[in-house]
C-alpha cells in the first residue's frame, strides 16, 4: 500500500524566502526542506566551513608538510567506490601539486575486502612507502594499522565513517565523526575530508614560505572531483556539502572539469537507448546537474569497483590527456552496461523466487542465489527494497564456504543495529558485519543461511510494525499549470539536490490521451491536466495505463535534435 503525502511548508519560512526574492514556487520547495533563512541557501566558497575545527587537521597538515620536505614516499590507500576513487584522485592530484612523492593502490574487493587490512598493508609494503594515507577508509582498520606500524610505516587516516569502540593507533586521524571533533558538518564524504586536509596543508605550507618561489596550487581545481564523490556517496547534502557540490558543478559547466569527468559525461551522452531514468538525463557538461553526477557519472565510475578493479576508475580521474581519458571512460561505460545486464538477470531471478513467496507475509527479505555477483548484490538489495518496502539483504557466494551479504533498509529499522542484535542472540551466526542505518554488509557461513533468514526476520518483526511497511511518497503537492513550464524545469535543474535535500516531485490527476511503448520497456505518454497537454515518460513499465491516473512526477528537460521541451517523468501512478 502506498500513501502520497504533501510535505509541510512552514509559513514563516515561506514568507521569509519570498521577502528575500525567491519565487513562491521555489520558496515553497526550499521551506519544505527545512530552509528557514535565505543565508542557508548561500553556495559561494566564502560560506564554506573553515577547516580549523576538524580535529587533528593542523597536526596532519604539519606531518604532511614535513613528509613533503623530507621527500618521503606516500602511498594512498583508496576505497573501491566512487567516493573512494574521487578521494584518491583528490589526494594524488593535490599532494603532487604540493611537490609530494605519492602513488596509490586500491584493494580489489573480491580479493581483499574493505579497508586497510593486514593483507593490504603487506601489498603496500612491496613498494616500500614511508607513509600510508587512507582515504574514505581506515577508521575501523585497527589490525591493519597495527601491522603497518610493526613494519615501520606511518599511517595517516582520513575517513568519514562512524568509528568503532577502538580507534586505530595511527599517527594521525582526521574524521569529522571521531570522538571530540567539533566540526559543524558531520556529513562530509571521504572526498570532502581529503579536500579539507589539503586546505589545511596549503595553509601550513604558506606559513613555511613554500610559495615564495613557486606558484601556489589552486585547490579549487579539484572541486569537480569533490562534487562527484559527494553526490555519488549519497551523503546528506547539508549546506556545507551543497556548497562543495555547487562549486564543483560550476567548474564542470564552465568546461573546467578534469579530463576524466568530461570523458565519462561524453560516453554517457553517446550511449544507446536509455534503459532507465538516469540515462534520460544525458547532457553536455554545460547543462550538468547534481542528479547527473549521481545517476550518470557515478554509476560508470562505480562499475570498475563492482566488476573489475577501481584502479581503472581512479586512473580515468588522474589522466590529463583527453584521448586517454576517453579510452578509459569507454571501458568503464562497457563495464556499466555489463553491470546493468547482470543486475537485470539477478533481479529477474529474485522475483522468480518471490513468486512462490508473498513478501507481505513478513517484515524482511533475505535472498541468496549461487549465480549472483558480489559486486551487484547491493544494487539488487536496493531495487528489491524499493519494490517491496522492506529491509532486504542479498547474498552472493564468497570464498571459503562463506556468503557475503549487502543490505538496504527502510525508515524504522536501523540495519546495522538490527544485525548487531542478531549477532548478540546468535553469537556464531554472523562472521562479521558493519554499516549504518540504511545500508550494511556482512558475511555468514553458507550452511547458516536458512538460520540467518529466520533470525533476521524475527528481529525485523520486533523492530517494525505494519505501519512502517506502508510506503510513503512525499511530494511538493500539486503544481499550478502556470508553473509546469520548461523555464521551471530549467530553474529546478540548476539547484543542488540529493540525499537529505530531495529533488522536487509533484502529484496530480491526469487523463491519458495517448501512450506507446518505446525502447521495449518504457511508456511514452501524452497527458492532459487542467486543460494543458504535456508529454511524459514512465520508465520500466510497458503495459497500458487506464484513461485516468493519479501520478507522482518530476519536471525534466527532453532534448532532441538540438531543441528542448518539457517532459514529465512519472515516478509513481495509481
Amino acid at each position: 500500500m502506498t500513501q502520497i503525502t504533501p510535505r509541510e511548508i512552514p509559513p514563516a519560512a515561506l514568507n521569509h524566502l519570498i521577502e528575500n526574492g525567491y519565487s513562491p514556487g521555489l520558496a515553497k520547495i526550499f521551506a519544505a526542506r527545512g530552509i528557514t533563512a535565505s543565508r542557508q541557501l548561500e553556495t559561494s566558497f566564502a560560506h564554506l566551513l573553515p577547516f580549523d575545527r576538524l580535529k587533528n587537521v593542523h597536526e596532519m597538515a604539519h606531518l604532511l608538510a614535513d613528509a613533503i620536505a623530507a621527500r618521503k614516499k606516500l602511498l594512498v590507500i583508496a576505497d573501491y567506490d566512487a567516493d573512494g576513487a574521487t578521494a584518491c584522485a583528490v589526494a594524488v592530484r593535490g599532494l603532487r601539486a604540493f611537490g609530494a612523492r605519492v602513488d596509490f593502490i586500491v584493494p580489489n574487493r573480491f580479493e581483499y575486502g574493505y579497508g586497510l587490512t593486514p593483507e593490504i598493508v603487506h601489498l603496500a609494503a612491496l613498494s616500500s612507502p614511508d607513509i600510508l594515507l587512507t582515504v574514505d577508509n581506515g577508521i575501523a582498520s585497527v589490525d591493519g594499522v597495527a601491522e603497518a606500524n610493526r613494519l615501520g610505516m606511518q599511517v595517516f587516516v582520513t575517513d568519514h565513517h562512524l568509528p568503532g569502540d577502538t580507534l586505530p593507533d595511527a599517527a594521525c586521524i582526521v574524521n569529522p565523526n571521531q570522538p571530540g571533533c567539533t566540526f559543524d558538518s558531520k556529513n562530509l564524504a571521504g572526498v570532502g575530508v581529503m579536500f579539507y586536509v589539503l586546505l589545511a596543508l596549503r595553509a601550513e605550507l604558506r606559513t613555511r614560505g613554500a610559495f615564495l618561489t613557486q606558484i601556489e596550487p589552486k585547490l579549487a581545481e579539484l572541486l569537480d572531483l569533490v562534487a562527484l564523490g559527494t553526490v555519488a556517496d549519497v551523503v546528506k547534502l547539508d549546506q556545507n556539502n551543497r556548497i562543495l557540490v555547487q562549486q564543483g558543478l560550476q567548474r564542470i559547466r564552465s568546461g573546467r572539469a578534469c579530463a576524466g569527468i568530461n570523458a565519462l559525461l561524453q560516453v554517457a551522452k553517446g550511449g544507446k537507448q536509455a534503459s532507465r531514468v538516469a540515462d534520460a538525463r544525458k547532457k553536455t557538461p554545460s547543462k550538468v546537474s547534481s542528479l547527473d553526477l549521481g545517476f550518470t557519472v557515478g554509476p560508470r565510475l562505480n562499475a570498475a569497483g563492482r566488476l573489475d578493479d577501481m584502479s581503472m576508475g581512479i586512473n580515468c580521474l588522474l589522466v590529463d590527456d583527453a584521448t586517454a581519458a576517453l579510452q578509459i571512460a569507454a571501458k568503464l561505460d562497457a563495464l556499466n552496461r555489463e553491470r546493468r545486464s547482470i543486475e537485470t538477470d539477478m533481479q529477474d531471478s529474485a522475483l522468480a523466487v518471490l513468486e512462490s513467496v508473498n513478501p507481505s507475509d513478513g517484515f524482511s527479505l533475505a535472498l541468496f542465489d549461487e549465480s549472483w555477483h558480489q559486486g551487484v548484490i547491493g544494487i539488487l538489495a536496493s531495487r528489491l527494497k524499493d519494490k517491496f518496502h522492506r529491509p532486504v539483504i542479498a547474498f552472493a557466494q564468497a570464498n571459503n564456504g562463506e556468503l557475503k551479504g549487502s543490505g538496504r533498509s527502510i525508515s524504522g529499522l536501523h540495519l546495522r543495529d538490527a544485525l548487531d542484535l542478531v549477532s548478540k542472540r546468535y553469537p556464531a551466526l554472523i562472521n562479521k558485519f558493519g554499516g549504518h542505518a540504511m545500508a550494511a554488509g556482512l558475511s555468514i557461513d553458507a550452511a547458516d543461511f536458512a538460520e540467518f533468514v529466520t533470525a533476521f526476520e524475527q528481529v525485523a518483526s520486533e523492530l517494525l510494525n505494519a505501519n512502517d511497511l506502508l510506503l510513503r511518497i512525499e511530494t511538493d503537492g500539486m503544481l499550478p499549470p502556470d508553473e509546469m513550464t520548461l523555464d521551471a524545469a530549467r530553474l529546478l535543474d540548476e539547484q543542488v539536490w540529493g540525499q537529505g535535500f530531495p529533488a522536487p516531485q509533484f502529484n496530480d490527476d491526469f487523463k491519458v490521451q495517448s501512450q506507446r511503448v518505446v525502447g521495449e520497456k518504457h511508456l511514452k505518454l501524452r497527458l492532459m491536466a487542467h486543460g494543458q497537454a504535456i508529454e511524459a515518460i514512465l520508465f520500466g513499465y510497458n503495459e497500458a495505463l487506464p484513461e485516468q491516473i493519479h501520478a507522482v512526477y518530476s519536471l525534466s528537460i527532453n532534448e532532441y535534435n538540438g531543441s528542448q521541451s518539457l517532459q514529465l517523468i512519472i515516478r509513481h501512478w495509481e
